[in-house]
């Protein structure tokens, strides 16, 4: 197997070529397997014959989160019987919707996990310990194993949380990467300090991170990326996927975004009005599964606001990089005349020293206009506390929301909830 592909150092236009062939390969798939997309066709009188290039896709209707939600079973393009593992997404924005693979759709994600770690710098033989999940329908912990064993990487698997095992762990098999939640590792250096242990000289080199964002727009470090190489002088590597993409960006030594894999996935960044946006701009991308049997996706919104960069990167790949997530398309808050995302507000939180947890909570008031409130832990004296965070917010995002004191052992409940992949430091009730 090809852990550098070379269509990734292709030229530009190649790619281009290159995606368009798989393109019309997908549509013939569709038309002969999706009942959804069948239908789809239909109503739009749409020739897949005529959906040539890239930008002909503009003449293809998007498909939302909804339209999954609401026609699940119409989107497998294969019999139940050949479906090998059943998959949900997080279900971050509304219920889980249900994904199937089939075998082959597995060896195709074992091969983009392996291609990705590949780009981050992992090789044969390394030892990579899963800080994650494999189970609860958890695409993703799946996806990071298959990959890992399909490069020939050891596996330490052992599971989201509990500081002291990970530990043991590490000093046992001596891991050279983590896969984690980034702020895992601030409670897992916090562990390390608390009882003397001398996590400064352990064997690991650097950490995949997930689920959290690390970097600024401008791929510098954020808050917490920073907080975490002040105490430990490791390498923290980004990588963005979702199970509905069943591909991943992730970044490569030069750290500046994640690679697209052209022979996986066909991106589009689109405005409000379902237009392309201009270079340089965000907007919410938009995906085309490449090579899925069971439940391929053409022109899927995803509901994250990115930003797409296109000059070539200094490892060779000519390909595609995702910059950091702006924020989630539904999570828009608009707050006294200010619009915000969470992802701005974690970066407060995350700069506050003596915060021990927090929670965001959005709703609607009694005049329907957005409501935040932001739930903290603290060891610190709780009024003057909270008047600082309130400045702090009033000072970076010109806006002073409602904040409300918790106790840490009833709000580290609901954040660290056992049943979720990562913490739940946002609510959205509107």
């Amino acid at each position: 197997m090809e852990l550098f592909p070379s269509i990734e150092k292709a030229d530009i236009q190649d790619i281009k070529i290159f995606q368009e062939e798989k393109l019309q390969e997908l549509l013939v798939y569709l038309e002969a397997n999706s009942p959804f997309y069948q239908r789809l066709f239909k109503e739009n009188n749409i020739e897949i014959s005529e959906i040539q290039t890239l930008e002909d896709l503009q003449k293809i209707p998007t498909t939302s989160k909804n339209d999954i939600q609401q026609n699940n079973d119409d989107f497998f393009c294969i019999p139940q019987n050949q479906i090998v593992d059943y998959s949900t997404t997080s279900g971050t924005l509304g219920d889980p919707v249900t994904f199937g693979l089939s075998d082959a759709d597995l060896e195709r994600l074992a091969y983009n996990e392996a291609i990705s770690f590949a780009c981050g710098g992992i090789q044969k033989g390394d030892v990579v310990q899963m800080i994650t999940t494999i189970d609860k329908r958890f695409m993703a912990g799946l996806a990071y194993f298959l990959g890992l064993r399909k490069m020939g990487a050891s596996v330490v698997r052992m599971g989201p949380g509990i500081p002291e095992l990970q530990w043991d762990s590490i000093f046992r098999y001596k891991p050279k990467y983590l896969i984690t939640v980034p702020s895992f590792l601030l409670k897992m250096i916090d562990y390390a300090e608390k009882h003397g242990i001398d996590y400064k000289n352990s064997s690991v080199f650097g950490a995949v991170c997930i689920g959290e964002s690390i970097k600024n727009q401008d791929f510098t470090d954020n808050i917490l990326s920073q907080k975490i190489k002040e105490k430990w002088n490791i390498q923290l590597y980004s990588t963005y996927a979702s199970t509905e993409m069943s591909t991943a960006f992730t970044e490569c030594e030069h750290q500046v975004g994640g690679h697209q894999h052209p022979e996986l996935i066909i991106t589009e960044i689109l405005d409000d009005e379902g237009n392309p946006v201009k270079d340089g701009e965000s907007g919410e991308l938009t995906i085309t599964t490449l090579g899925v049997e069971a439940l391929p996706l053409l022109r899927f919104k995803t509901g994250d606001l990115v930003k797409a960069h296109y000059e070539p990167c200094k490892c060779g790949r000519n390909t595609m990089r995702l910059g950091p997530v702006v924020g989630r398309k539904q999570q828009m808050i608009k707050y006294k005349g200010t619009t915000l995302y969470p992802p701005a507000m974690n970066d407060i939180l995350n700069d506050f020293e003596g915060i021990l947890c927090y929670q965001i909570v959005i709703q609607s008031n009694e005049i329907g206009l957005d409501e935040i409130i932001i739930k903290l832990s603290t060891e610190r004296e709780k009024e003057s506390f909270e008047g600082e965070v309130r400045d702090h917010f009033r000072a970076k995002l010109r806006v002073s929301p409602k904040i409300e004191m918790v106790d840490f052992d009833i709000l580290s409940k609901t954040v660290f909830n056992p049943n979720s992949r990562k913490p739940i430091t946002f609510i959205d009730l509107r």
